[in-house]
């Protein structure tokens, strides 16, 4: 029964040099094997599109030309799928352990839900071993999210009837087609969304740069714009709230 669920993840990549491998590799690695692989490249011009190449056998579709950004990407991925389930591993980051997909495709079974989503860890980037921040997720509920409340995306695994059903990211958005993605789902259509308690995905982060910064004040006018997208009331307070929700995971430690 297990084995006859069809997971299929998605790596978005470009000029991932020094990160794809580990991603691919994590992939590879998983004791669940009825994976189908896709890797959307933005026309990488490094060693990105060699080292894929180097993996052939274990990669499903792949494809490297220009798109509209990472969502347009990852929407790319997600209409080339045929599992019933859809995960997106970018190429900054990799699976702990090989049961994660395993304990996934569990949940999924056990709980008959739409989606699952669990714990995400921080690491330094030329250092994996270096915890910098642990998002602990936890239980979802309507309040949480009016107060800024947001899943980790990167460890979170749809039925692909739910993106048929509701639709892609919106490439609008350059930096919080994520969160406008959770608000539909999950506050618009309450889809069944189960959280799993463990790390499921672990991601590098990169030093400070102004690019980021910049990235993250034009994801916070983003955020409020999600909501008027989606036709609801946004809460007040929540493009304030939500940045703060994010203070205590670089002083929480993992379990």
């Amino acid at each position: 029964m297990l084995d006859k669920i069809k997971v299929s993840i998605i790596t978005v990549c470009f000029n991932s040099e020094s990160t794809i491998e580990d991603t691919i590799l994590s992939i590879i690695k998983q004791d669940y094997k009825n994976i189908e692989y896709i890797i959307i490249d933005g026309k990488s011009s490094d060693s990105t599109v060699e080292i894929i190449q180097k993996y052939n056998d274990h990669v499903d579709y792949f494809i490297s030309e220009n798109d509209n950004g990472i969502y347009d990407a990852m929407n790319k991925g997600i209409s080339k799928a045929t599992g019933q389930i859809i995960g997106i591993l970018n190429s900054d980051d990799f699976y702990p352990n090989k049961y994660i997909l395993s304990n996934v495709v569990k949940t999924f079974i056990k709980e008959n839900c739409d989606a699952v989503y669990g714990d995400l860890l921080y690491v330094k980037h030329n250092n994996t071993k270096k915890v910098i921040r642990y998002w602990e997720a936890g239980e979802y509920n309507i309040k949480k999210i009016k107060n800024g409340w947001m899943l980790p995306h990167p460890t979170f695994f749809v039925k692909s009837s739910i993106y048929k059903r509701f639709g892609l990211y919106d490439i609008d958005l350059k930096s919080a087609a994520d969160y406008e993605m959770i608000i539909k789902l999950l506050y618009k259509h309450n889809i069944s969304v189960i959280y799993i308690p463990m790390i499921l995905v672990k991601m590098r982060m990169g030093g400070a740069s102004n690019s980021s910064i910049l990235k993250r004040i034009r994801a916070n006018k983003e955020d409020g714009i999600a909501w008027t997208k989606n036709q609801l009331n946004k809460p007040m307070f929540v493009r304030v709230k939500k940045p703060l929700q994010k203070i205590h995971q670089f002083f929480t430690k993992p379990k």
